[in-house]
């Protein structure tokens, strides 16, 4: 019980080495901030990557998901174990994991946890929508990348209203975790954002 009161998410890694694909292994009702957060950062990682039901189990999200211990953990893979040809044969040795496919594990891990690390429910603290320009968040001269930024800016304070975290509104906007994190840091510094 001390366990499980103090895991928010876990992520059980297998098979993260190969150049094939992306996928995760859902826990068991796929409703934890685990499965949130797996899909997330697949989603914009590679669009075509594989979810699959806790039904296709056969790590230790079998442990760490089992009725009683019920802790809020995914597995996370590139190519799923049991799912690539190579898997439990000769061919599954060091010549199948790549130093691109082991830093694509690397870098999916990575965003996984930042995206534990912070993703507060955030609330906007005018009335309307707040005029930019007027605080300096609005640029005066049109450079690559301004226009979606100032659309990401403005989509994230009309999603911000204290129900919502990062990912939810992400999911809503259609918009990576980066570029909400970068929209939103000058929001809370000009005072537009709190977290609630």
């Amino acid at each position: 019980d001390h366990l499980k009161a103090k895991v928010i998410a876990g992520f059980n890694l297998s098979c993260v080495g190969d150049d094939r694909c992306y996928s995760y292994v859902a826990s068991r009702y796929g409703r934890t901030l685990a499965d949130r957060i797996a899909g997330h950062v697949l989603r914009w990682r590679d669009a075509s990557f594989t979810k699959y039901s806790f039904l296709e189990r056969g790590s230790d999200e079998r442990q760490y998901c089992s009725p009683g211990v019920d802790l809020p953990f995914v597995t996370l893979c590139r190519s799923k174990f049991n799912k690539y040809p190579e898997y439990h044969t000769s061919l599954d040795d060091l010549n199948f994991v790549t130093p691109s496919g082991l830093q694509g594990g690397f870098d999916m891990v990575r965003q996984c946890l930042e995206i534990v690390e912070y993703n507060p429910k955030l609330r906007v603290t005018c009335l309307g929508e707040p005029q930019l320009g007027k605080r300096g968040l609005y640029p005066s001269l049109s450079v690559k990348g301004s226009v979606t930024s100032i659309r990401v800016m403005k989509d994230v304070i009309a999603y911000a209203d204290g129900r919502n975290d990062l990912i939810e509104i992400s999911n809503l906007i259609e918009a990576p975790m980066h570029e909400i994190l970068r929209a939103i840091d000058p929001l809370i510094k000009a005072g537009l954002l709190e977290e609630c």
